[in-house]
């Protein structure tokens, strides 16, 4: 989500416009914000809703008050809740789920979330989907509102496409060898599913001879990551270089138990690496044509066998490459993302 909002408030400041993003001053985000030439005012939040919620939609709706914006874009579900509370359809609103806020809860706390969903769809004059499975899974839930589908989309030139050579080179500058490498790249979190991985890589070890495991990332399951990884599996920690990384893989494992559409996924079909992922918001759609592998979203067994295939059939991965540089060349190049968010904001 900070990468989404990030490219945004890049674009949109280039466009000659005043932008303001509220959210955490220490954060990553707060600082490409500045760097950018945006505005940051400075709103401090939980990630999941709690007795909190009064006193953050109270402070969120005094800043949007000060900054008597245009237009209000609320990014994933506890903005969404705060910013609908405290503008209830008074200015015009956009909502970015980033993943509905039910799909990550169950019993009776999802109920809440799909009730709340419902009531604050009337408050929002889009809610912009980054999938058309995101979409179908709000409406499966009875949210009735103003859909608007613009996928994600990945920076081309950041992410190009990596050749053989360039994969040598990538491993070069990384110090990795030449055994067969899956790279997961992502927070490391109940949601990316990374657990599923390092549970799994043992059955795929044994059938891949010195095949490497290497998560890409930092998040707040890494200890336990740590504490469980066996032979064959690494993490890397927070990287900045994550072209280099999918460049040094076979292959890109994308084992999340709910996404709206993983950017992760797309930056791996930019460079050209095949992908083996659950069947969660926005890959089958990705991948579909021959780009990759899509399993169920539990079915630890089709997992496994899937990056096998690929480990050990290079023209088989290769050609699912192939494919997927195209397919992201044509659907999810950032910039067409960036157009089409700009003319949303501009037709309300």
């Amino acid at each position: 989500m900070a990468s989404c909002v990030r490219d945004l408030v890049r674009d949109q400041v280039g466009r000659g416009w005043r932008v303001f993003v509220a959210g955490d001053p220490g954060s990553e985000l707060a600082a490409a914000t500045e760097i950018a030439g945006a505005e940051l005012l400075g709103w401090q939040a939980t990630r999941s809703p709690g007795a909190s919620v009064a006193a953050e939609t109270g402070q969120l709706a005094r800043i949007i008050r000060s900054a008597d914006p245009d237009l209000v874009h609320l990014h994933s579900s506890k903005a969404g809740l705060a910013g609908r509370l405290a503008l209830r359809g008074r200015l015009p609103t956009v909502f970015q789920p980033h993943s509905w806020s039910f799909e990550a809860v169950g019993g009776v706390v999802r109920r809440a979330a799909i009730a709340w969903e419902r009531l604050g769809a009337r408050w929002a004059h889009a809610i912009l989907c980054v999938s058309n499975g995101e979409r179908e899974r709000g409406v499966d839930q009875g949210i009735r509102g103003r859909f608007t589908v613009i996928p994600n989309g990945v920076d081309l030139v950041a992410f190009p496409p990596a050749n053989h050579a360039a994969r040598l080179a990538a491993r070069s500058r990384l110090a990795l060898g030449e055994e067969p490498i899956v790279v997961c790249t992502g927070r490391l979190c109940h949601q990316k599913g990374q657990d599923r991985l390092v549970e799994a890589w043992p059955a795929v070890r044994a059938r891949v001879n010195g095949a490497t495991l290497i998560l890409v990332g930092a998040g707040e399951d890494e200890q336990v990551l740590r504490e469980r990884a066996a032979d064959g599996v690494r993490l890397a920690g927070h990287r900045v270089d994550i072209a280099d990384w999918l460049a040094a893989a076979d292959v890109v494992a994308v084992p999340s138990r709910w996404e709206g559409m993983a950017l992760g996924l797309l930056e791996a079909m930019a460079t050209g690496r095949s992908v083996v992922a659950t069947d969660v918001g926005g890959a089958r759609e990705a991948l579909e044509g021959g780009a990759g592998a899509v399993v169920p979203a539990n079915d630890g067994t089709a997992f496994v066998d899937a990056l096998v295939q690929r480990l050990v059939t290079p023209e088989l991965r290769e050609a699912e490459g192939a494919t997927a540089i195209r397919k992201a060349r044509a659907a999810y190049d950032v910039q067409t993302t960036l157009d089409r968010t700009a003319a949303l904001y501009q037709g309300l």
